[in-house]
């Protein structure tokens, strides 16, 4: 996984409508993911990240595109000390990820059969960068969390730290 992009696929049993509201209602979100996003959802849009009680504001952080019930797309957050706190990082993990640049996020969601198929793509990650491993464990369960939420109405159980 060298190549500075991470892609992720799953099928879901609903609605392009309701995925949508999954990856953008604050609600929604920090039941499958603990993050709560702050944002017109428009593009160019400024984002604030609400994670573990902190707030991660950054001129940065902005939507890059937004087509309900097709496409979401979004610039990562920036990496705080306050943030490596709230997630419990160690000193030396923050200051690996501080280092490296900005990547974003695209939410793929299309229309399949009787499901709905989301591709996540990750990218512009470092090569052998420490964020690129982290969301090779992370998208999965997070997807399979929001999979979960939307087939039976209850996310997964956050695993043990």
């Amino acid at each position: 996984m060298d190549s500075g992009t991470f892609v992720y696929t799953s099928y879901m049993r609903t609605t392009p409508e309701e995925l949508w509201k999954a990856l953008t209602d604050p609600d929604l979100t920090r039941r499958y993911w603990g993050v709560a996003f702050e944002t017109e959802w428009t593009t160019g849009a400024p984002m604030v990240w609400h994670e573990g009680g902190r707030s991660t504001a950054d001129p940065e952080q902005v939507v890059l595109a937004a087509e309900p019930g097709r496409l979401l797309s979004y610039t990562w957050h920036t990496f705080t000390p306050a943030w490596a706190e709230a997630v419990h990082l160690g000193q030396d993990v923050y200051e690996r990820l501080a280092r490296e640049r900005r990547s974003q996020v695209t939410f793929a969601i299309e229309p399949s059969g009787d499901t709905v198929k989301l591709t996540v793509t990750h990218a512009e990650l470092e090569a052998d960068g420490l964020m690129q491993d982290l969301i090779g464990e992370g998208w999965p369960a997070l997807i399979s969390s929001l999979k979960s939420l939307l087939e039976t109405g209850e996310e997964l159980p956050e695993p043990p730290r």
